[in-house]
């Protein structure tokens, strides 16, 4: 029903169209009326001749999510999930990639080995599958990477972090790097956080400064009643800049085409394969098995850090799966004519023993020893360490030792710089006893964790 303020301006017009009508107000613009009795003319209508409309706009397409796709960013794309972040930094992070083709090209070739095992992994949790390319924000795919901070993998966990979730880290191997254990632990971590906030930002930038830090910057927002997002937290330079890179390069996935970037296809199917072991086996005698350079086996078991595989772990190989049914078929020849997985043995050092005498007991000097575990100057040798000892000839030791992953060192103890982060240099030399007391107290903290 029409209100009655707009009846009475209709009524109004209404009235007044007929004065002006009768009066001549619209003088040319009022048509003439004919006469009573005079002939009609007869109507020429001309009609234009039909046109077909056209659209120019493109077409949009479909996803058939019915039918998986062939290829594997594809199905990335398909389950992109996460808000999309657009601002000035996602913008120079998009620029500083594209200007590094070559680097964004390694970075792609990297990354075949282990696509489709993480996107296979976030779909069965339901995960946004961008959080697959994270791995490049944090190592550029290098399973060998760590940081100054001790962070290892793919996925960059720091010690006590990967303690959190389950990770080994032991004398034969770190599951840090283990692409399955890690996986699964990255996603199980980014679960947890994105419950605890709710928002797939605030999870990502959890992810990179501690969810704690993450939670007092929150805290602090709203006690001065500011928003609680991502965009509006205070926070360090690197976090500040963490989510932009991951936009970015999510950005040039989705629209390759647009930044004029070669996106080489990948299949959609798995790239590798696991095998069990139940005893131990050299690193390079699995590898001939499996046929595969040695470089390549290290890059996907990149967890273990002897060249002798334990079979106590229980931990899996990983084969590619073009290579499984070859690396069977060799396992069973090897078996069946009696040869032993492994040329090593491992001998615990006792109580009161020295490494020389060790060492020359299995024909070895202390310094070929230490080379062959890798111990170096500065490592301490402890009763109850283990070595490992080559019997009879332990064939490609040298060439194993030299391409194992090697452990970051401990970094030193460090003083409080006026930021109140941690120094690798520590503080300067203190004045005065209560000073140096309080020097002390100050390094024996621990140093902030990344996660």
């Amino acid at each position: 029903m029409l209100p009655i303020r707009l009846l009475v301006l209709l009524f109004a017009f209404v009235g007044f169209s007929a004065h002006a009508e009768n009066s001549g107000l619209f003088g040319d613009l009022v048509a003439p009326q004919p006469a009573a009795n005079a002939p009609q003319p007869a109507l020429d209508i001309q009609l234009a001749p039909a046109a077909e409309v056209r659209d120019d706009l493109p077409p949009l397409h479909t996803i058939d999510l019915t039918t998986p796709p062939d290829d594997l960013w594809q199905r990335m794309r398909n389950g992109f999930g996460m808000p999309d972040l657009n601002t000035p930094l996602v913008a120079e992070r998009q620029a500083w990639y594209l200007n590094r083709p070559e680097m964004l090209q390694r970075i792609f070739e990297r990354s075949r080995k282990y696509l489709y095992h993480i996107v296979d992994e976030l779909e069965k949790r339901g995960m946004p599958t961008e959080l697959a390319l994270l791995p490049i924000v944090e190592s550029s795919f290098n399973p060998l990477a760590y940081s100054p901070a001790r962070a290892l993998g793919i996925w960059q966990f720091i010690p006590s972090t990967g303690r959190n979730y389950n990770l080994r880290q032991n004398w034969w191997l770190d599951e840090r790097r283990d692409i399955i254990a890690s996986t699964s632990a990255a996603l199980d971590y980014l679960q947890n956080i994105y419950e605890m906030h709710g928002d797939w930002h605030l999870a990502l930038a959890s992810y990179n400064w501690g969810e704690n830090a993450v939670a007092r910057a929150i805290a602090k927002n709203q006690a001065k009643g500011l928003p609680t997002d991502y965009a509006s937290l205070t926070m360090p330079a690197e976090t500040r800049n963490y989510v932009p890179k991951l936009q970015a390069i999510k950005n040039i996935i989705a629209r390759p085409e647009l930044f004029d970037v070669r996106l080489d296809p990948i299949p959609n199917k798995a790239y590798f394969g696991t095998v069990e072991m139940n005893e131990n086996a050299d690193i390079a005698i699995i590898a001939r098995l499996a046929e595969m350079p040695l470089q390549e086996f290290i890059a996907l078991n990149p967890a273990y850090q002897r060249p002798v595989i334990p079979g106590e772990n229980r931990s899996p190989l990983v084969i590619p799966a073009e290579k499984m049914e070859i690396f069977q078929a060799n396992l069973a020849r090897h078996e069946a004519e009696d040869k032993p997985l492994s040329s090593w043995r491992t001998y615990r050092l006792k109580r009161g023993e020295k490494l020389d005498k060790v060492a020359a007991r299995f024909g070895l000097s202390a310094a070929r020893l230490k080379q062959l575990n890798g111990i170096t100057p500065k490592m301490k040798i402890l009763p109850g360490q283990n070595f490992l000892i080559p019997s009879g000839t332990a064939q490609d030791h040298d060439r194993v030792t030299a391409a194992l992953p090697k452990t970051p060192a401990k970094p030193p103890k460090a003083g409080k710089t006026k930021r109140g982060k941690k120094s690798a240099k520590g503080s300067s030399k203190p004045r005065t006893k209560k000073a140096a007391k309080t020097t002390r107290k100050t390094a024996a903290k621990p140093a902030p964790k990344k996660r």
